[in-house]
């Protein structure tokens, strides 16, 4: 490897914004959308919006 791909290696893990990795625990993201939709299904039905 030279030093030009080490830089740019280097400045590509300085530009990560903190957002989600992609290896994560998928079945917990998956719950907690879905425990979401159906909570906020549950507020607007209660509201007589539907």
């Amino acid at each position: 490897m030279t030093a030009t791909a080490t830089t740019v290696e280097d400045a590509r893990a300085r530009l990560r914004t903190g957002g989600p990795k992609d290896d994560g625990p998928k079945i917990l993201e998956h719950a907690l959308g879905w425990t979401l939709v159906v909570v906020l299904a549950m507020f607007v039905t209660q509201a007589g919006l539907l």
